[in-house]
């Protein structure tokens, strides 16, 4: 396999038609910036570190890509060609093959870019244009080949003649160029246009004129081309990503009730036998184990299930989660949660920072915070773990086979030793010996005639 040398992305654009206070490339698509993914697409052809032509806001991409790439600086945005000449200084020192590929393509595949990389390398060629046949090519600059068959030029369309624009191969902006040739005729660029801008494209006439050999290479998935520049291509580029996503896991053994109506992220790793409901959202670096069955309305963000977990209607959030274990309805896992095999997790149960023990149940309106459960626990409903004392958190701990009655509430530090019972509505500030019971509640009072002597007693009964 023949690698390019170096991936230079070029995101220094604006983008004014999204509208946005933020670069075009930092909005999200599938859950992660569009640079993200142009980043990871670079690393997957080139060993070297992508450079990144930066200018509109470049701080807010520099926070978020730290020093994953190189930057190259274009405080004045005066075309495609400026933004490959800002790299000069990093790119002299680097021979071989350069893509240069636009920043806002996504959907780009790295088995597309390499393919052209092949394509220039075995056939001699000095640059390769990724091209893409469209069904409506309107706006896009079209490809005109030679007889035999290599690039003869890109005709913008609004340059193009009537044939011209019958013709629905275009220019894609994603490129392949031998590095020194590539500076070489950067050095002989000039803005002589309407625009007043340098154009990358006139680096292939040039190259072409000066009798270097410069083809084109199709990309098979038209799709894969698409650019983002308002809000609604972000929506188009998104679903379209999410369809590939999707058929991705259901090729792999995951059922997915409603493909349309659910979201997985492109880092997300589901087991064979998994069923999806619609209105699940899989977040981040989620793995969901084999034989799983995920209900309708779920959100589950870097957290790892086991295998043959139920889970409806329910946020999970960078928790880990056993086999056989079921959740919800409308349970809150928050960071740090650790639930064993064989638990029950039920409606209305907030677990935040805490561990639960094999076949232990919580079963319904309790909260769980900074608290370690052993297994075979029961709590009971309405069931408080009260954590923090103004100042700071503190853990509770209850010791495996204990009993926790409705509507306790744990004032931690506090320990529940293994086997004890604590009775409903109790109040436990002390540790609690093992297989004991705790009764923290005072003494039911019945005043005789109170209602009466009150004049409470509604008229007529």
């Amino acid at each position: 396999m023949n690698k390019c040398a170096v991936v230079v992305i070029l995101a220094a654009g604006e983008g004014t038609r999204m509208k946005s206070s933020k670069p075009k490339v930092m909005h999200e698509v599938c859950g992660y910036p569009i640079i993200e993914h142009m980043v990871r697409t670079a690393v997957e052809i080139s060993e070297s570190l992508p450079v990144v032509v930066v200018g509109h806001q470049a701080e807010q991409i520099e926070q978020y890509l730290g020093q994953r790439v190189r930057y190259a600086y274009q405080s004045q945005r005066l075309g495609t060609g400026h933004a490959v000449m800002v790299a000069h200084s990093i790119l002299e020192k680097i021979d071989g093959y350069a893509v240069v590929v636009a920043g806002d393509i996504p959907l780009i595949r790295s088995s597309t870019l390499q393919k052209m990389v092949e394509y220039a390398n075995e056939g001699g060629y000095d640059a390769v244009a990724l091209s893409a046949i469209l069904d409506d090519p309107t706006g896009y600059g079209r490809i005109i080949r030679n007889e035999a068959g290599d690039l003869e030029r890109i005709v913008e369309h609004k340059d193009a003649t009537e044939e011209q624009r019958r013709i629905n191969e275009v220019n894609v902006s994603a490129y392949c160029f031998n590095i020194q040739l590539l500076l070489s005729s950067l050095n002989q660029l000039d803005n002589n246009n309407k625009q007043g801008e340098y154009y990358l494209t006139d680096v292939l006439h040039i190259m072409k004129e000066a009798g270097n050999k410069v083809g084109v290479f199709v990309a098979q998935d038209s799709d894969e081309v698409l650019g983002i520049n308002t809000r609604v291509q972000l929506a188009e580029v998104e679903q379209k990503m999410r369809q590939r996503i999707n058929r991705y896991h259901m090729e792999n053994g995951v059922t997915l009730i409603d493909p349309n109506n659910t979201y997985i992220g492109p880092d997300v790793v589901i087991g064979s036998d998994t069923v999806v409901y619609p209105g699940n959202v899989l977040e981040g670096r989620t793995i969901i184990g084999e034989g799983c069955t995920l209900y309708p309305n779920n959100r589950i963000v870097n957290s790892v299930i086991g295998n043959q977990t139920q889970v409806q209607a329910s946020v999970i959030l960078e928790s880990r989660i056993g086999d056989e274990t079921t959740i919800g309805p409308y349970a809150y896992l928050r960071p740090g949660s650790n639930i064993g095999n064989r638990v029950r997790i039920g409606d209305f149960v907030e677990i935040k920072n805490s561990s639960i023990g094999d076949r232990s149940k919580v079963s319904h309106l309790s909260y769980v915070g900074d608290g370690t459960i052993g297994r075979d626990v029961n709590v009971g409903c309405g069931v408080v773990f009260v954590n923090y004392d103004g100042v700071k958190k503190h853990r509770a701990v209850v010791e495996d086979k204990a009993f926790i009655g409705c509507n306790v509430n744990l004032i931690a530090p506090v320990v529940v030793k293994e086997g004890a019972y604590i009775a409903a509505g109790s109040t436990i500030t002390d540790e609690v010996p093992e297989y004991s019971l705790a009764i923290a509640r005072a003494r039911q009072v019945n005043k005789e005639g109170w209602v009466e002597k009150r004049q409470l007693k509604k008229k007529g009964e």
